[in-house]
């Protein structure tokens, strides 16, 4: 009896309990249905970067490729702010639904394999800024609701297949800063009158387009646009607009594969466009192509008419009794024609003769014409570009040449100099004997060799001595090195080391050559402790001044060089920090002395020491990027057999300017390196900042291209993430005073993202580039 109420009290306590559906019924969001609603349009997902979204996890900020954010103060409740699954080979379609996420700023659906169009009702999402939806399978149009949203500032639909002509509407864009509408099938005529309404566009890409007609004139009036004004490969007709050339001076247009006619104006910014941007428009003419302008003169009279003839009675009747009274010629006058004729024919061969011999000096004088007057051209280029110096050096050069032909500084005249120091400047009087008894000391020595120090007279005349080794054999061998000893010795520009001798024999080959003794830019920006940090008028100098000295290898040295190894350790500084390019040439003679393989990359080790100082070692965080320079190489010049070209350099310049800018080695990704602190990321960070992409998509990548992780940081900042240029510059520049010139450092930032475009043709070349940070530095 006992037990019945024990009975009761545990009957009420379980009647007394919540059912337990309702202890785990939780109501999924608003943004979370959303994002649902697009997995359920997915249709493939190979990587399975969706199957963790579902309806069991009532948070969507926990699922992979979402982030959220505190949008209201006081709120505990955070939005939906970005969306990122870019590279993930997914396929399906973009629901409308994605438009109900209110507080979304970042949509990055790029590199996948989405269908369909792209919803319209992606406008109600007032809260987009990004928006990257290029490398699909996307058709249809672009919708002009997009303009709608009024913080969109970039929009990406590039490689897409998307068709019909653009609306007069994108003019309600004003707010859009980069515009990329590249690889798709649009077609008809550009529309006039809505640039200037746009006066926020800093990026304008239509390439590759089916677009017709001709260039909008307005386009000039675009004050903020930087970087590439890319009109290429479409159908453009007509002339040049003079009105581009309103566009700044750091833009660079591209209108190659076009059918663009007439000369090209040469105004504003038009007059200091390389030649490139015009390339395949057969009608274009004028500089700065090889094709002059000849106006086609007008008739100077109408064709004859055809000529009718009226027979009268008078004249049948004269010549009938022409006819009738006909007489055979007598043989006299047959004997003074064939005289003529015989006459005429030499005459005829005389004059033929003649001519050939005539058109064949013409032929000669026109070639060393054309010859001079490439020099005279190329010599106006350079002294335009860098002033008198360096640039009438070529006769010097030659005279050079030729005293080294006869011994040089080294006496003897042995053939090719084989055995004889040989001197290609004149100025250089050392014989060998006194360059072996001056004192010297070891630079360095790597896979290049050994480098010394050499004092040479009265201690006045340092000079760096190169040692390449043995072996390499004589005679023919000999001969190529002594024409690549001269050839390089014949480059001289004062942002340029010199050669100024060499030294062949069986078993030693040397090159002298300037000694520069405030060492390289590697060293400046983070290898001495304690030293002040690089200012921005002194990282900008630097910039000027290399990207003149490749300027001048690329377009007025004798071979038009490729250095092929730039990097800031092959940069080396004076006294005054002006910088001297170095190492130019040098795999190409280390080939030759029989040092290394024809076929190998440019060796590692001992990088910068052609005529630099010794204090330079490496930190633990740049060893594995400068190698071999490998962390500055252009993506195309690590294909095996790969043909040096000189858009490689313009690559490796661009990574070593976001370096000056930035404070980062081209692997760097954690914290920068910068010459603040000059305290480097750990060698296994490095290590995976080489093989790692931050946004998880190879983004920017095309198909696998190895780009260095500084440059991938840089455009994101830019190009996606909208981060503010004081986040990304070298904190040791933000204490500089006076303040930093914003202007001039953006433009910087644009000039390296056009140098390290992934594709070849769409980079500058170095003449534009030395041209850009001149105009940069003068602003």
């Amino acid at each position: 009896m006992t037990t019945l109420p024990t009975a009761i009290l545990l009957l009420l306590l379980l009647l007394a309990l919540p059912p337990p559906s309702a202890v785990v019924v939780v109501a999924l969001t608003a943004d979370g249905l959303a994002l649902l609603a697009f997995k359920a349009a997915v249709t493939d997902d190979p990587l399975s970067v969706l199957s963790s979204w579902s309806e069991s996890d009532p948070d969507p900020c926990r699922w992979p490729g979402v982030t959220c954010s505190n949008v209201t103060s006081g709120s505990p409740r955070r939005r939906v702010v970005g969306v990122a699954l870019a590279g993930k080979n997914i396929s399906g379609y973009i629901p409308s639904e994605l438009g109900s996420l209110l507080f979304l700023r970042r949509l990055n659906l790029h590199d996948n394999r989405l269908t369909g169009g792209i919803p319209a009702a992606l406008s109600n999402a007032s809260s987009l800024h990004s928006l990257f939806l290029y490398g699909n399978r996307l058709t249809g149009g672009l919708p002009v609701a997009l303009c709608d949203i009024p913080r969109l500032q970039n929009l990406d639909v590039s490689r897409n297949a998307l068709s019909g002509e653009l609306s007069g509407d994108l003019r309600n864009c004003r707010s859009l800063q980069r515009l990329i509408l590249a690889g798709n099938s649009f077609s008809g005529e550009v529309p006039v009158g809505i640039w200037p309404e746009m006066a926020s566009l800093q990026q304008l890409d239509i390439s590759s387009n089916g677009f017709n007609g001709s260039i909008p004139a307005d386009l000039g009036e675009l004050p903020r646009l930087a970087g590439t004004l890319n009109l290429s490969h479409n159908r453009f007709s007509g002339v040049v607009p003079p009105e581009l050339g309103r566009l700044p001076a750091t833009v660079t247009l591209d209108l190659r594969f076009n059918n663009l006619s007439g000369a090209i104006p040469q105004t504003g910014s038009l007059a200091s466009q390389g030649p490139t941007s015009f390339l395949n428009n057969p009608g274009l003419c004028g500089f700065p192509l090889q094709v002059p302008c000849r106006a086609v003169p007008p008739p100077t009279q109408s064709p004859p008419a055809p000529t009718t003839t009226t027979t009268t009675p008078s004249s049948a009747a004269a010549a009938a009794a022409a006819s009738e009274h006909h007489q055979p010629i007598r043989t006299s006058l047959i004997a003074l024609i064939s005289i003529a004729d015989a006459a005429g024919v030499a005459l005829v061969g005389v004059i033929l003769v003649y001519v050939y011999w005539k058109v064949k000096d013409r032929k000669k004088e026109g070639r060393s014409t054309v010859a001079g007057d490439d020099s005279d051209s190329r010599k106006r280029l350079c002294r335009c570009i860098w002033g008198h110096r360096g640039v009438d050096s070529d006769s010097d050069a030659d005279s050079d040449d030729s005293s080294s032909e006869n011994g040089g500084g080294g006496g003897g005249g042995g053939k090719y100099g084989e055995g004889e120091l040989v001197a290609i400047d004149r100025g250089f009087r050392v014989e060998l004997d006194d360059l072996l008894r001056s004192s010297a000391y070891v630079l360095g020595k790597g896979g290049k060799g050994i480098v010394y120090k050499v004092v040479v007279g009265n201690g006045a005349t340092p000079v760096a001595v190169r040692r390449l080794g043995g072996g390499g054999g004589g005679g023919e061998r000999c001969k190529e090195f002594a024409a690549e000893a001269r050839a390089i010795g014949s480059a001289r520009h004062p942002n340029v080391v010199r050669l100024r001798a060499y030294y062949w024999s069986a078993d030693e080959k040397l090159v002298v050559t300037d000694f520069v003794g405030n060492g390289n830019l590697a060293t400046a920006l983070r290898g001495r402790p304690g030293q002040t940090p690089l200012s921005w008028s002194t990282r900008l100098k630097i910039a000027r001044g290399a990207a003149r000295g490749l300027a001048y290898l690329h377009e007025c040295s004798p071979r038009r060089f490729v250095h092929g190894e730039v990097k800031p350790s092959n940069i080396l500084l004076d006294a005054d920090f002006t910088p001297r390019v170095a190492d130019f040439g040098l795999a190409r003679l280390l080939a030759v002395a029989g040092c290394a393989d024809d076929d190998a990359p440019p060796s590692s080790g001992g990088g910068g020491l052609l005529g630099g100082a010794i204090p330079y070692t490496k930190p633990a965080s740049s060893v594995a990027a400068d190698r071999g320079g490998g962390g500055y190489r252009a993506p195309e010049a690590r294909a095996a057999g790969a043909r040096p070209a000189q858009k490689w350099d313009v690559f490796s310049f661009g990574v070593v300017l976001m370096e000056l800018l930035t404070g980062r080695g081209p692997g760097d990704h954690a914290s920068p390196s910068t010459s603040a602190s000059f305290s480097a990321p750990s060698s296994s960070s490095a290590a995976t900042a080489a093989t790692t992409d931050r946004s998880g998509s190879g983004e920017h990548g095309h198909g696998g291209a190895v780009v260095p992780e500084v440059v991938r940081w840089v455009r994101r900042g830019f190009e996606e993430e909208a981060r503010p240029v004081a986040e990304m510059v070298d904190p040791a520049l933000l204490r500089d005073a006076p303040p930093l010139p914003k202007k001039e450092v953006v433009a910087a930032f644009h000039l390296a993202l056009a140098c390290t475009e992934l594709e070849a043709d769409l980079r500058p070349r170095m003449k534009a580039v030395a041209d850009t940070l001149d105009k940069i530095a003068s602003s």
